[in-house]
C-alpha cells in the first residue's frame, strides 16, 4: 500500500492533491535562507493546501471542515491543476537555502520535495485511465466511508447533512471514470479482463431492491437517539432520495459500462509493461515502492534467494514436528489438515482479539515507545473479501477518538488458518502497522504531512519485520505458529518473485499461481486473490520484503557495533520515532545514531 495518505491511499492511489484557492507563490528572492521557524510555517501551508485539496484525506486524519466536499479527482482539469500546484511547490521549495536548517527539520524539506519530485516523475504515465479495479477504487471504497464504521462521522446531524453533499457527488464522478477509461480504449491503455471480471460482482452487490436494505442505509438504521422527529423524517427521506436516484442509478451504470463496453475491449495480457511505455511505468513503480534503486532483476533474484532460504527452515520445523514426507507434501498437510481450520467467522475474531493480551505481556521488553490510541479488530466487509488480502489496518484519527482497525479477512472460512493467526497480527497490529502507524500520527513535533504520510517500503518493511519479532515477544510457542511466521515471510519472498516475473519477466497469471502452489502452503482462493492483487497494483508487494531485509541488515549491523549494550528498546525507537522514511534516509539515520553511541 502506498501510505502517503494511509488507509486512503489505497483507494485513491493516483489521486494528487489540488489546490482550490491558489498556487503557491513563486518567491521573490531566489534561494532564500530558511530557518526553522519560516519552515514550519511553510510546512504547515503546504498541509492545509493538502487537505482542502483532498478533503478525504482531512476526514481520515479527523479534520472535519471539508467532511462535505468531493471533488471529481478524474478530471482533466483537476489533473491540471494540480499539477501546476505541485510544481509551484517545487519551485517553491528549491528557491530556499535550507543548509541552516537543524537535521529534523532539513529532513522534512528533503523528504516533502523528493515527494513531490517523484509524483512528477509520474505524470509520464496515463494512471488516470485506469481508475477501476478489484482491489483498489472508490466505487469500493464509499460504501465503506458511507457505513457509519469509518472515518466518515454520523453523530451529529450536520454529519448527516455533510454525507449527503458529498455523496450527492458521486454520479459525476463514476461519469468522469468512464469517460477516462474510453480514452484509455483508445489509448490502448485498459485493465486485464481477468480483473474487470472481479469488478462486475463487486459493482453489483452494492445497488440494493430498496433504500432500507442498501450498504448506504446503516446510518439511519443508527440514528442518533436524540436527535429531533423533524430531522429524523428529513434525514430518512432525504437518504432514501440519494440511494434510489443517485447511488444506485451511479452503480448501475457504471456496472452496465463495464460489463457492455469496457470488458470486451480489456486486454487479455496481464503485465503493466504490456501497455504503452509499461516497462518504464513499471520501472517506475519498483522505484517509488522499494526507495531504492534495485533493478526489476536484482529484485527477482533476491526474491529466488529467500525462497531458497526460508525452505531450509521450513524443513528444519518439518524435522522438529516428525513430519514425514517432502516440503510439498507438508504445504498439502498444513492447507488440508481440519485441525487448523476455525469453526465459526466469531471463534476466529474472538481468537484474535484473546491474542492481544498475549502479545501485550512481551511488549515492555522490546519496546519503550508505544501508542496512545487503541485498535478494534473487524472482519473485512462481505461485498469487498473476495478480492481482498488476508489482513489490513487503518489508521486511527490524529485526536485518537477513532480507533485504528485491523481488518481480518473471514471470506472462505476454511482457507483462513488458525496458524496464520499470530504472525498475521503481529504484522498488522501490535507491534506492526499499529505501532507505527498510530506512533508516527502521535509525533507532534513533526510536520502533519510527515505524521500522516509516509513510504510503502517502511511501513510494510516495518509490518514484515514485527512478525520476526514474535519469539522475543513470547509468541510462537507453538510449531505451527512458527510455520506460519515462515509461511508469511515466504509469501513476501514469493512475491518479489512473482511480481517482478508479472511485470517484467512475461510470467503469465497461470505461471504466477502455480509457483505459489509449488513453493508455499497456501490455497487457491488465496493464490488467485493474490496473484491478481500483483496484477492490479504492479511493484506494491516488493515493498515488504526489501523493507523488511533493510530493518534487519540495520538491527544486525547495531547489534555488531554496540555487543552488550544493544538494547532493542532503542533501536526501535531510534528507527520509528522519526515516521515513515525512505530506506536510504533510514539506514544513514541509523548510522549517525550508532556514531553517537561510539563517542
Amino acid at each position: 500500500m502506498k501510505l502517503r495518505a494511509l488507509a486512503l491511499a489505497i483507494c485513491l492511489a493516483t489521486t494528487p492533491l489540488l489546490p482550490i484557492t491558489a498556487l503557491a507563490e513563486t518567491p521573490k528572492a531566489a534561494h532564500a535562507q530558511l530557518d526553522k521557524q519560516s519552515a514550519t510555517v511553510l510546512f504547515a501551508e503546504y498541509w492545509e493546501q493538502a487537505l482542502e485539496q483532498n478533503p478525504i484525506q482531512a476526514t481520515f486524519v479527523g479534520d472535519p471542515r471539508y467532511n462535505d466536499l468531493l471533488p471529481n479527482f478524474f478530471e482533466a482539469d483537476y489533473r491540471n491543476k494540480a499539477r501546476t500546484w505541485r510544481d509551484g511547490w517545487i519551485a517553491r521549495l528549491k528557491a530556499q537555502d535550507p543548509s541552516a536548517l537543524d537535521t529534523q527539520t532539513r529532513l522534512s524539506y528533503d523528504l516533502l520535495l523528493a515527494e513531490l519530485e517523484q509524483d512528477r516523475a509520474g505524470d509520464a504515465f496515463p494512471d488516470w485511465m485506469l481508475p477501476l479495479s478489484q482491489f483498489q477504487s472508490i466505487p469500493s471504497f464509499l460504501p465503506i466511508l458511507g457505513s457509519g464504521r469509518s472515518a466518515q462521522p454520523f453523530v451529529t446531524v450536520k454529519d448527516y447533512d455533510n454525507w449527503l453533499a458529498r455523496a450527492g457527488k458521486v454520479p459525476d464522478l463514476y461519469d468522469t471514470m468512464i469517460d477516462n477509461m474510453r480514452q484509455g480504449m483508445k489509448a490502448g491503455v485498459v485493465q486485464p479482463k481477468v480483473l474487470m471480471e472481479k469488478v462486475l460482482p463487486q459493482l453489483a452487490a452494492v445497488p440494493s431492491e430498496s433504500a432500507e436494505k442498501s450498504m448506504f442505509w446503516q446510518p439511519i438504521a443508527n440514528l442518533p437517539k436524540d436527535f429531533s422527529e423533524r430531522d429524523r423524517k428529513r434525514l430518512e427521506k432525504s437518504f432514501r432520495k440519494l440511494i434510489d436516484k443517485k447511488l444506485n442509478p451511479a452503480y448501475k451504470e457504471l456496472e452496465a459500462f463495464v460489463r457492455d463496453e469496457y470488458l470486451p475491449a480489456c486486454r487479455d495480457t496481464v503485465a503493466l509493461s504490456a501497455l504503452p511505455n509499461g516497462q518504464d511505468w513499471y520501472a517506475y513503480r519498483v522505484k517509488v515502492m522499494t526507495t531504492t534503486a534495485k533493478s526489476p532483476s536484482e529484485i527477482h533474484q533476491i526474491g529466488l534467494d529467500e525462497v531458497a532460504r526460508i525452505h531450509g527452515e521450513m524443513r528444519s520445523l518439518m524435522t522438529q514436528v516428525k513430519f514425514e514426507g517432502d516440503l510439498q507434501a507438508f504445504f498439502a498437510h498444513m492447507t488440508a489438515d481440519g485441525n487448523f481450520e476455525f469453526a465459526t467467522e466469531q471463534a476466529l475474531l474472538d481468537d484474535y482479539n484473546a491474542f492481544l493480551a498475549e502479545v501485550n505481556k512481551g511488549v515492555p521488553e522490546l519496546f519503550s515507545l508505544v501508542p496512545k490510541a487503541g485498535f478494534e479488530i473487524r472482519p473485512v466487509e462481505a461485498f469487498r473479501a473476495a478480492s481482498s488480502s488476508g489482513g489490513s489496518y487503518q489508521g486511527p484519527s490524529q485526536d485518537g477518538q477513532r480507533p485504528g482497525v485491523f481488518y481480518v479477512n473471514t471470506y472462505d472460512l476454511k482457507t483462513r488458518k488458525t496458524w496464520d493467526k499470530e504472525s498475521l497480527f503481529l504484522h498488522e497490529a501490535i507491534p506492526g502497522h499499529h505501532f507505527q502507524i498510530a506512533l508516527q500520527q502521535e509525533l507532534t513535533d513533526l510536520p502533519m504531512f510527515r505524521r500522516f504520510g509516509g513510504e510503502t517500503a517502511f511501513a510494510e518493511g516495518w509490518g514484515l519485520y514485527a512478525e520476526s519479532l514474535g519469539k522475543e515477544l513470547g509468541v510462537y510457542k507453538d510449531p505451527y505458529q512458527y510455520f506460519g511466521r515462515l509461511q508469511a515471510e515466504l509469501w513476501r519472498a514469493i512475491r518479489l518473485v512473482v511480481d517482478t516475473g508479472l511485470h517484467a519477466k512475461g510470467w503469465t497469471r497461470e505461471q504466477v499461481i502455480q509457483y505459489m502452489k509449488d513453493n508455499s502452503a497456501t490455497s487457491d482462493t488465496e493464490a488467485v486473490s493474490e496473484a491478481e492483487r500483483y496484477i492490479a497494483i504492479a511493484g506494491q508487494a516488493l515493498a515488504y520484503k526489501i523493507g523488511e531485509l533493510k530493518i534487519l541488515e540495520l538491527r544486525a549491523r547495531a547489534e555488531q557495533q554496540l555487543g552488550d549494550k544493544f538494547d532493542p528498546r532503542e533501536f526501535h525507537a531510534e528507527v520509528l520515532r522519526d515516521g515513515s522514511v525512505r530506506l536510504d534516509v533510514l539506514e544513514a539515520k541509523i548510522d549517525r545514531w550508532l556514531a553517537s553511541k561510539k563517542s
